[in-house]
């Protein structure tokens, strides 16, 4: 039974408590979120216990790495590291995007070594499969991503990008549409040329009915791929986005009557004055779906800082609604990412996570803020070290103050200090 069909009949999963307790709130209130398709969590049957992490409305924003090797770049034990480094940094969920090597071997390795929920892509090994046996990626054949997806279920893969709100309608509406990059997902490009190609619907939008049945069977949460998503500024909220989101509010109607649970993908690219509205139109055709962000990236022209660009489109769309933040580290669209611009990327996307926490009213964020205030002002350095989103980085710069040290900004001269002196506040030395 998946989690959404224990819910809707009443039942308490032992996910759901796990849940509940990390996030501060009443079971039941998890429990109805579920049932209703605000919340997912994501857990295949087959996995052995993780950190659960609940994903929607009413819960703490949840951050997602990518690691993965690649044909120009295929070593298992870097990618392990990369795995090490994004959980040290605090994500809370990770996605094996491998398309180099032992690509079932790489897998099977982050499933085994990961505290994590663990996502796919299982059409990029499809097609690179397709590649070896059949020459092309346009000979790939249904029965060949069908065969990925099963495949990838049955190793425990927690949930799954798969790109099904993807038909020849919005690829007629894509082939005049007039947008400064046409298709930048990978797996909307890849089902792209297929489909034109062999002048053949998306196998995954046709036989939609039949990846329901392998991702409930196995409890995998569908993460309904954003193929056609704006990959520059310039075209955000195009009408060719709009269709897609439509297609894909469509699909999340099926896969709740199906009991799959499913959220939804959303775009890279979107100019600040658009984010509101992006994330406002999705839970609107979307039916309330949790709603996982690539980014989001509101300008095109900071290579080796989208982290940080990421970080202010992504506490922005968070704030607006936006439950789940795909990291985007500063190797983003320079070239592969090392451990440490993993770490750099998880903890930008933390860090606009904590703001959007604050701003739409979490307690725990609110107490965690007010706490660290009180630190700062007490000069409480283990309690500032505690405190914060990387604690080993404050810990080398303050760790080893004395308790009667000046403040290391300020000196002598410390502004809530002085200010103590006049109001009659006991501060710490």
């Amino acid at each position: 039974m998946t989690q959404v069909l224990a819910a809707r009949a009443g039942k308490i999963t032992s996910e759901m408590e796990w849940v509940a307790a990390q996030e501060g709130v009443d079971v039941k209130f998890v429990q109805r979120g579920v049932a209703e398709g605000r919340i997912v969590i994501p857990r295949n049957v087959k996995r052995k216990e993780f950190n659960y992490c609940g994903i929607g409305e009413g819960l703490r924003v949840k951050v997602n790495a990518l690691i993965g090797t690649s044909s120009d770049r295929s070593d298992p034990a870097m990618e392990e590291k990369k795995l090490a480094a994004a959980e040290a940094a605090g994500c809370d969920a990770v996605m094996d995007l491998s398309t180099g090597g032992d690509i079932d071997a790489m897998r099977r390795l982050v499933l085994e070594k990961a505290h994590v929920a663990v996502g796919t892509v299982p059409l990029y090994q499809a097609a690179i499969e397709a590649i070896e046996k059949h020459g092309s990626i346009v000979a790939m054949t249904p029965e060949d991503m069908f065969e990925a997806i099963e495949k990838q279920a049955a190793d425990g893969v927690d949930f799954m990008a798969i790109h099904c709100a993807l038909n020849f309608d919005i690829i007629k509406r894509l082939q005049g549409s007039g947008r400064v990059t046409d298709i930048v997902s990978r797996g909307g490009a890849f089902l792209t040329g297929w489909m034109l190609y062999n002048n053949k619907e998306n196998p995954l939008y046709e036989q939609f009915d039949r990846l329901l049945e392998i991702l409930k069977k196995y409890d995998v949460t569908l993460s309904l791929g954003d193929a056609v998503r704006p990959g520059s500024t310039a075209d955000s909220l195009d009408g060719l986005q709009l269709m897609g989101l439509i297609t894909a509010g469509e699909l999340v109607a099926r896969a709740r009557a199906a009991g799959v649970q499913v959220m939804v993908e959303g775009p890279g690219h979107v100019p600040l004055h658009h984010i509101e509205t992006t994330i406002l139109l999705q839970k609107r055709l979307c039916g309330g779906a949790p709603y996982f962000i690539l980014g989001t990236l509101p300008t095109d022209v900071a290579p080796g800082y989208d982290h940080i660009v990421a970080a202010i489109g992504g506490a922005l769309a968070a704030y607006a609604g936006a439950d789940f933040l795909c990291y985007v580290t500063p190797a983003e669209h320079l070239g592969l990412p090392t451990e440490e611009d993993v770490k750099e990327g998880v903890m930008a996307a933390r860090i606009a996570a904590q703001a959007a926490d604050l701003a739409r009213g979490n307690k725990r964020a609110w107490q965690r803020n007010v706490e660290m205030a009180q630190a700062r002002v007490n000069g409480d350095v283990k309690t500032q070290i505690r405190l914060s989103l990387d604690p080993e980085k404050v810990k080398s710069a303050l760790g080893n103050l004395a308790p009667d040290q000046p403040c290391v900004m300020c000196g002598k001269e410390c502004a809530v200090k002085i200010a103590a002196q006049y109001f009659g506040i006991n501060l710490r030395s």
